[in-house]
């Protein structure tokens, strides 16, 4: 069936808005995300034509015209890697063991986990190169547990951008993760502020990135490979336990449509932020949840709400398996005027979590790292890199006896 005569998907009616799409995970996992979508299909016409669809997400034969435009990922995302491939991984760290015969547990980690993100690196170079350098980047995060270190983030992400120059290096959002952002900026590197959840923060970070752009440019720091994005954790933002309790502690009911308007809310005044002051940085929707159901049908506000504006989309697996089911045969438009319900805006604001979450002022950078959502978060990431770590001490172990 030829690619041509296969309608496009909802995926692709998505991109046709003019948000930049991109893959939340491993591409290393794209193939195999492929065959099980495929897979799940009974009808041979129809599962052929979504083989279709899915395989025009990212081009092998033509970068330039892949639906899919970057990569994100973080610590969990990589251990399933390992986890999805343990006989080839198995087999990595046996070799690296075997040539670093005096490697450490941290060592090999490290090791590890650079070549998860150089093979992903490698497979979006070309559409890197084919759109001259601006697109194509894949997010590598630093360490999660060294998040108030900036000088060794800071190296970590030089050794991350050194290995592969479309590899954009994820830093966190508190304050010295932020001033890591300044630092790379002014080294032409690019960055990702994760762990980012509210006003405050993403406003900190566009902030940095100015400040570190200026500095690049009165030294006369090549910028042909750099590119800046700050996170917003939609759904991470919406489901930190402090919200539904403060708002059951206030007799105040948050429906699954108010808590999806809650991160939307704070996303698109960060928007306004960003174009009013016209800061170079790129905001990226990222861990995006399902719903709300609205009369039994269910839609992707994370998605639909955001549709159309000039921001980067960065969506998991099980979201666009969400996505292409629920909307294949729905309008995609853009979204970009659509303003939250004033009495949607006014009953969120009676909590103080989202109160403080949408307040420009509402955190100082030094409040960062308690801010509910990074405390969440970070707890998971942490959980991840350390079985991550203990893998490679199981390896170390089996190999040397």
């Amino acid at each position: 069936m030829a690619m041509q005569n296969v309608p496009a998907s909802a995926v692709e009616r998505l991109a046709a808005t003019g948000s930049e799409i991109w893959w939340d995970s491993s591409p290393l996992i794209f193939s195999a995300w492929v065959d099980e979508m495929v897979g799940k299909v009974c009808c041979p016409n129809t599962a052929e034509a979504l083989r279709t669809q899915l395989s025009r997400m990212y081009r092998f034969d033509d970068p330039a015209a892949s639906v899919l435009r970057g990569i994100t990922t973080n610590p969990p995302l990589s251990l399933a890697v390992v986890k999805g491939d343990q006989a080839g991984w198995d087999n990595w760290t046996e070799k690296y063991i075997k040539e670093h015969p005096e490697v450490t547990t941290p060592e090999l980690f490290w090791a590890t986990y650079k070549e998860v993100v150089r093979r992903g690196a490698e497979m979006f170079r070309p559409i890197f190169e084919a759109s001259g350098y601006k697109e194509g980047y894949l997010s590598g995060q630093v360490d999660p547990r060294i998040l108030q270190d900036t000088d060794a983030m800071v190296k970590q992400g030089v050794e991350l951008n050194n290995m592969a120059k479309n590899v954009m290096i994820k830093m966190p959002g508190t304050k010295e993760g932020i001033e890591g952002i300044r630092r790379l900026t002014a080294m032409g590197i690019p960055t990702n502020a994760t762990l980012t959840f509210t006003v405050s923060q993403l406003v900190a970070v566009a902030e940095a990135v100015k400040a570190g752009l200026a500095e690049a440019r009165a030294k006369g720091v090549d910028l042909s490979k750099w590119r800046s994005v700050v996170t917003m954790m939609l759904g991470r933002m919406e489901d930190a336990k402090v919200f539904a309790e403060q708002a059951a502690s206030l007799g105040i009911e948050l429906s699954e449509t108010d808590k999806r308007w809650a991160g939307v809310a704070v996303f698109k005044k960060i928007y306004r932020i960003y174009k009013e002051r016209g800061y170079e940085s790129k905001e990226l929707a990222a861990s995006m949840r399902l719903g709300p159901t609205i009369d039994g049908k269910l839609s992707i506000w994370h998605i639909e709400k955001l549709a159309g504006m000039d921001v980067v989309l960065t969506v998991f697996p099980n979201i666009f398996e969400g996505w292409l089911n629920a909307y294949a045969d729905r309008e995609i438009v853009s979204n970009e005027g659509e303003e939250v319900p004033a009495e949607v805006l006014e009953k969120l604001l009676k909590v103080p979590y989202f109160r403080q979450a949408y307040d420009e002022n509402g955190l100082a950078p030094e409040e960062f790292i308690n801010q509910p959502a990074v405390v969440e978060t970070k707890t998971q990431f942490n959980a991840a890199t350390d079985e991550f770590e203990a893998y490679c001490a199981s390896r170390i172990k089996a190999v040397k006896g």
